[in-house]
């Protein structure tokens, strides 16, 4: 099968295709023929070395798919079922993936492809961010970095599902265009708006909540939007790691909350896997979340979607196409 291989970490140029052998399953496992394998920032810091992983390695943690075999003591799944997976293991940019059949979800028919692994991981991470790590009511002013991008979109969407005053930012008139055109209530533009002081005058006090997957170059203004008591999610690094700050820092800014959350904690158990999918797949049928078309690049082409990705080139998702 054709798979992508990373020998080395470093820039998108690292990413190469290569012929491996198609693996078998083994005992709770499901080997899955994708139809489509998502794109997502983690895979950028798995690349790059920010995110630590063994080497040589596959890449890539979501795909969707048919199951083509299944290995011993099976139960969740048989061979034919559609099904998604966003927890790894690594090697989902390839034409086939083994996976534990506990850490995959049966895809409703209504769902293609593309779709369920353009949202499934960036989906969940937004159903984590919104209803468990501060759970967001009518009323909550809720800002929401990168809101352009696919998490964004989705995050903005379901926020304002749930009745928040979303404060999108973007950066640039474009992107404000497209997260206007989903429901955010204003839109900050990064490269001529001071943040903090934007989100202040837009609420009086300073938001509830400020989701934050930039990092570096907006960590300290997200901090600064905040209202006393407010909690700030740090859950990316799109421009880099953010420089550590002390403890006194939240104090003198209100006794503010700070966490740094990850998908993989809220979804640690199937029961948790399913719920917090379930949520997902409720939102797409009911049309309250919808999810543009991704951008789809060929399998061999992953080092330009990883280009493109972090040129900030794309709005909403990218797939690859085996």
């Amino acid at each position: 099968m054709k798979a992508i291989r990373l020998e080395r970490n470093g820039g998108p140029e690292v990413l190469a295709l290569a012929d491996l052998p198609t693996p078998e399953p083994g005992a709770n496992e499901v080997r899955v023929r994708h139809h489509a394998i998502g794109v997502n920032f983690i895979d950028t810091y798995q690349r790059s070395g920010l995110y630590k992983i063994g080497l040589p390695s596959g890449l890539g943690l979501e795909a969707a798919g048919v199951v083509e075999a299944v290995g011993a003591n099976v139960r969740r799944f048989k061979q034919g079922d559609r099904i998604v997976y966003a927890g790894g293991p690594l090697g989902a940019y390839a034409e086939a993936n083994v996976v534990n059949e506990t850490r995959a979800v049966k895809l409703p028919d209504a769902i293609p492809f593309d779709i369920a692994a353009a949202s499934l991981l960036k989906g969940m991470t937004a159903r984590f961010l919104l209803r468990k790590t501060f759970r967001v009511e009518r009323g909550h002013d809720v800002v929401i970095h990168a809101a352009a991008g696919g998490v964004g979109q989705i995050a903005v969407q379901w926020a304002k599902h749930l009745g928040a005053n979303v404060i999108a930012v973007v950066g640039s008139d474009a992107k404000a265009e497209i997260v206007k055109s989903l429901g955010a209530d204003h839109t900050i533009i990064t490269s001529r708006d001071d943040i903090a002081k934007r989100v202040r005058e837009i609420t009086g006090i300073g938001a509830h909540v400020v989701y934050d997957s930039v990092g570096k170059d907006t960590f300290m203004a997200s901090l600064d939007s905040l209202r006393p008591l407010g909690m700030m999610v740090s859950f990316g690094n799109a421009s880099g790691p953010a420089s550590p700050i002390p403890p006194s820092a939240l104090q003198q800014r209100g006794s503010l909350f700070l966490t740094r959350p990850t998908l993989f904690h809220y979804t640690a158990t199937v029961e948790q896997l399913d719920e917090t999918s379930a949520d997902l797949f409720d939102v797409l049928a009911s049309g309250a979340v919808k999810i543009a078309a991704p951008t789809r690049y060929a399998l061999a082409d992953a080092a330009q979607a990883h280009h493109d990705l972090e040129s900030r080139k794309t709005t909403g998702s990218l797939v690859l196409t085996p």
